[in-house]
């Protein structure tokens, strides 16, 4: 057994702490036979997280800044769960301290950056890893494993959405989501990059797209110290702040495989607290998944006898290595806090094993580019091509 050494940064935070007790709690699903995980520092910048933080991991140190975890020689394993724009710079930092690197979505703010530091970690031989959550779900690999079998045939269009409504009411208090120095890509690169990350694990690289970026609400009012979700009153004295940066975007593609995509997303849903969607269509068949039905894949095939085709439903349950880990039967639901254990089990076992896993920085690289396309495409109004 091996024990890996984590810092987790912006640990604070909404995503920070959900890494901290995905790290804690892994093995009480999944044992601790490729290694267990110490939190052995937390870093933020509040400087009233303190007490909090020490609560929450009571042997780990409590650090002000990202440098000295990336220096601390008792770290193994940067975890940056930080604003987008600092995702580059810290992870080149931890790549050339010969640490792994565990980045929150969206690995990079540009293309460029996110091969940079994906060519630095094969030079380091370190693991990476994304944290693109949602297809870690034991359903999509379900769906995945159906599409490489060929039971749907050549894939010829993937549809898919996710859309919130965190901005649907022009109200809303603006954050640093909606900065476009803090969150270069807005939208794009924050929900569009959800979906991307299903277009890479069950389709394949995308080749070229046309995408339509655009702003509803175009300034909001300043209230100091909201946390993600909070809808405060206002007082009506409130500064009121341009948004910077995409809050929806309209995107059709091509795959290399030949498949079209029709994909859309946004934050200005009103009234879809959290709508997230895909459709896989093929020469034989086809796959639909719902989030509002969290283990179930619809599967249709051309296989089955005229007047008997439809759509069945496929409830994934403990037969699967992974759902089995959390719940006995099947449709139980899995939700995002366990696709986040499942992501650091999966983490420490990579570093344990030597053996990375999906999403590495090579996928988060292809995410990144097509997060750039879409920002290029719409800015000069025409289709794209990706490298």
């Amino acid at each position: 057994m091996s024990e890996v050494r984590v810092a987790v940064l912006g640990a604070s935070g909404w995503m920070g702490r959900v890494h901290t007790m995905a790290f804690q709690t892994f093995p009480h699903f999944f044992g601790n036979s490729f290694g267990t995980a110490r939190v052995t520092a937390l870093v933020s910048s509040n400087p009233n997280a303190g007490q909090e933080l020490a609560f929450r991991a009571p042997d780990a140190k409590i650090l002000k800044t990202w440098q000295e975890a990336v220096a601390d020689p008792e770290i193994d394993l940067i975890d940056i769960c930080l604003p987008d724009n600092l995702h580059y710079e810290v992870a080149k930092a931890a790549l050339l301290a010969g640490k792994h690197v565990f980045c929150e979505k969206p690995l990079a703010d540009t293309a460029a950056e996110a091969l940079e530091l994906a060519q630095i970690a094969r030079e380091k031989g370190v693991i990476t890893r994304v944290g693109h959550a949602f297809p870690r779900n034991p359903v999509h690999d379900r769906a995945k494993e159906i599409i490489e079998a060929g039971e749907i045939g050549e894939i010829t269009l993937f549809k898919g959405c996710q859309h919130v409504d965190m901005y649907g009411n022009p109200q809303t208090p603006y954050m640093w989501r909606a900065d476009g120095e803090l969150a270069p890509t807005g939208i794009v690169g924050d929900t569009g990059s959800h979906v991307f990350s299903f277009m890479d694990f069950l389709v394949g690289p995308v080749t070229t797209l046309i995408a339509d970026t655009y702003v509803v609400t175009d300034k909001r009012p300043v209230v100091e110290g909201l946390g993600l979700g909070e809808v405060p009153e206002l007082t009506g004295n409130e500064e009121w702040k341009p948004i910077t940066n995409p809050d929806g975007a309209n995107v059709l593609c091509h795959f290399a495989n030949g498949a079209r995509g029709m994909v859309d997303f946004s934050r200005t849903a009103t009234g879809r607290k959290f709508m997230q969607s895909y459709e896989v269509y093929g020469t034989k068949g086809s796959l639909a998944y719902n989030y509002d039905e969290l283990s179930r894949l619809r599967f249709y095939t051309n296989d089955d006898p005229t007047g008997r085709r439809g759509y069945r439903e496929i409830d994934v349950g403990p037969e699967h290595d992974t759902y089995g880990a959390f719940l006995p039967l099947p449709n139980f639901g899995l939700g995002y806090n366990e696709s986040k254990i499942i992501e650091a089990a999966e983490v420490i076992k990579s570093i344990t094993t030597g053996e990375p896993m999906w999403p590495t920085f090579d996928a988060g690289h292809r995410i990144c580019q097509i997060v750039d396309a879409c920002m290029s495409s719409s800015r000069l109004k025409r289709w794209v091509d990706i490298d």
